[in-house]
């Protein structure tokens, strides 16, 4: 599909595609459609030369999955591999884009702005960036449930003055599910406040507090190596996570991505600007359905579908097609 054709196609779509972020990794993702479309392990190829190891090799076997430097590339190179299944299939091209997190980034090849092998160095340089400003053990997210966004940004405060270090709101990913990031005792502490005040807390099983102000030493880093980049303006609208909307320029786009490391993911923003926008459909694009489960809980979207699978990819491409009018 051409760039004219994906901007045409995406004009007139009740559709997004949103790319999941780290934590949806598996071992062995997408191994049973790779037998069916030579096109995964070539989009792995690809990927593998442009950031000089083997990817496919780390995504099947698990050695290296769990470090972030690794994580990071595999990931975006799976969104990207299932988008290309997709667009090859004859699959509707989406009204809107949106990544969670390291999702942004894929989310910014599938719409033409970054090509496959800037964005894997890209990232991969980004895993490598936020494991270093944080010494392993320091940092800790932690998913906070049951409570409302105002009421855990209060506890961040609360857990904040009480000793050395900060932590902050991560991730808005939906009412009543907000993670937190920060110091390890000052998460901690979050977590203990969560309980006493009628919530949930799970910490989760990371090695860097994502999205919060120990990222800022990452974030500095980082810009220069996306100056250094071609990045274009998007062929089909990306909503950010800074912001939760659409860049109007090159440098905007490039200063949300900057900001992104260390600012909040304006996740729950971004569902209800797709539900204001007219979206019905909201199809996760990568391996696992965690985005499509958050986007269920939505009252104006009809179906969250994802592709990671044979059998999920045909029940997303026909039902998308059906909606989409292009097929009876």
């Amino acid at each position: 599909m051409s760039a004219q054709q994906l901007e045409q196609a995406a004009q007139a779509s009740k559709t997004a595609f949103v790319f999941p972020g780290q934590g949806s990794q598996k071992t062995g993702m997408l191994a049973e459609l790779a037998e069916q479309f030579a096109g995964i392990r070539e989009t792995f190829a690809e990927a593998s030369e442009a950031v000089g190891f083997d990817l496919w090799q780390i995504a099947q076997s698990g050695e290296g999955l769990d470090q972030t430097e690794f994580t990071q590339p595999v990931l975006l190179t799976a969104s990207v591999a299932l988008w290309r299944v997709w667009l090859e299939l004859g699959g509707v091209a989406p009204k809107y884009l949106a990544g969670h997190s390291l999702g942004e980034y894929s989310a910014l090849v599938a719409a033409g702005a970054l090509s496959l092998g800037d964005a894997v160095k890209l990232v991969n340089l980004r895993g490598k960036l936020m494991q270093t400003a944080v010494p392993q053990g320091v940092g800790a997210m932690a998913a906070i449930l049951g409570l409302d966004d105002a009421k855990v940004i209060e506890l961040c405060v609360q857990a904040t003055e009480a000793g050395e270090g900060s932590v902050e709101a991560a991730n808005y990913n939906a009412q009543g599910q907000v993670v937190v990031a920060g110091n390890k005792e000052r998460v901690e502490a979050v977590m203990a406040l969560a309980k006493e005040n009628g919530g949930k807390a799970i910490a989760l099983p990371v090695s860097v507090p994502s999205h919060c102000s120990l990222m800022k030493p990452a974030a500095e880093q980082f810009a220069q190596a996306l100056e250094q980049s071609a990045i274009e303006m998007p062929r089909i609208p990306v909503l950010q996570n800074v912001g939760a909307q659409a860049a109007t320029d090159v440098n905007a786009l490039r200063q949300a991505l900057t900001a992104q490391l260390y600012e909040s993911v304006q996740w729950t923003k971004t569902l209800q600007f797709l539900q204001d926008e007219g979206i019905e459909y909201i199809v996760e694009c990568g391996p696992g359905n965690v985005l499509a489960n958050m986007a269920k809980r939505l009252p104006k979207i009809e179906k969250a579908l994802p592709l990671d699978t044979q059998s999920r990819l045909e029940d997303a491409l026909n039902t998308v097609l059906v909606a989409e009018g292009k097929i009876a």
